[in-house]
């Protein structure tokens, strides 16, 4: 399956959970919750603070391991104006977030992490319920 089959299916819209495909093109789920959505809101509240961009959530990425959904994402203008409504982005935002849930993994995390840096992201967030962060940087 490729993303744009996601996209165009009836049935996988207004799912009550974020969709990602692996490798092989298979879907993978993550139930939401109203924490996340809390979590999610206060991370946009303070990215719209930069400049020189805009904020996304559940913002899409091609990666080597299928397509990725960041939580939270802050994408230049000039990667805008690239890649236009390109869904998914061919290559990654320049910051990535990820909001860990108590069922997330730290392994999970940290192949999402490597998956959005070799995409192109410079900066990777994971980010607790609780806020605390991890911040995992593109080695230049």
């Amino acid at each position: 399956m490729q993303w744009i089959d996601v996209m165009r299916n009836p049935y996988l819209q207004n799912l009550p959970f974020k969709i990602e495909l692996n490798q092989w093109g298979r879907i993978e789920m993550s139930p939401a919750s109203n924490q996340h959505g809390l979590a999610q809101a206060d991370l946009v509240t303070e990215l719209r603070k930069r400049r020189g961009g805009s904020v996304l959530v559940e913002c899409s990425v091609q990666t080597t391991d299928g397509v990725r959904v960041a939580d939270v994402a802050w994408v230049s203008n000039g990667l805008l104006k690239e890649f236009g409504d390109a869904t998914p982005f061919p290559r990654a935002p320049e910051l990535c977030v990820e909001i860990m849930l108590p069922d997330n993994s730290w392994a999970e995390m940290h192949l999402k992490t490597s998956l959005y840096l070799e995409a192109g992201a410079l900066e990777v967030w994971i980010v607790g319920l609780d806020g605390q962060r991890s911040v995992m940087k593109h080695p230049t």
